[in-house]
């Protein structure tokens, strides 16, 4: 009994705390999350935000950096529940290795991507990869800033990719850092579509 006893009091305590956060968080606003870190599941968490918001009937706008056009089962799953999809017709870099061409095609779904950050009519817009992007000079840091700060209030915005630059960060108001402890890949296992893609 006594256990139960403090089981029931911590659990009391914690329910003072939680309720008391629930009740300081007064304002209402879109946020900015930026998924980053070298661990797998950026795109996922993305992409699991993006299904919520449709579920709740909410707008969704996508733009892929790097992806390509290779299979999606995201694309495949939420397009028909019209969720817009653009995405950068390059593909991976590391495979294009043709600065000038992956510029100019970042530059390309850069302006679908600056559209739907001025688009009121959307509650959620995901910039799939586009830290790569700026890390690789293809994208000017100042225009995603600028893009990010005069989007309209209540639209919310998810960063995705490795390496996410310091102000970016500094902007957003929840960021998440995906950690490797393990991946199947560096023990031989190859991806796997539905699971890796």
């Amino acid at each position: 009994m006594a256990q139960d006893d403090r089981h029931q009091q911590r659990q009391q305590r914690l329910k003072e705390q939680v309720d008391a956060r629930i009740a300081a968080a007064s304002e209402t606003r879109g946020i900015l999350m930026v998924f980053t870190g070298n661990g797998k599941g950026k795109t996922t968490a993305a992409f699991g935000t993006a299904t919520r918001a449709v579920g709740h009937q909410k707008k969704v706008g996508v733009v892929q950096f790097i992806k390509g056009e290779w299979p999606n089962g995201e694309r495949n799953l939420l397009e028909p529940h019209g969720v817009e999809f653009q995405v950068m017709a390059t593909g991976f870099t590391w495979e294009t290795q043709d600065r000038a061409a992956d510029t100019e095609a970042c530059l390309a779904v850069w302006q679908h991507a600056q559209r739907m950050l001025r688009d009121p009519a959307l509650d959620l817009v995901i910039l799939d990869e586009i830290t790569y992007m700026i890390s690789f000079s293809y994208l000017p840091l100042e225009q995603v800033i600028t893009a990010l700060e005069q989007r309209p209030a209540h639209q919310s915005v998810i960063v995705t990719g490795r390496g996410c630059h310091r102000d970016i960060l500094a902007l957003a108001d929840t960021v998440s850092e995906m950690r490797p402890v393990k991946h199947a890949f560096d023990a031989g296992i190859q991806a796997q579509q539905g699971i890796d893609w």
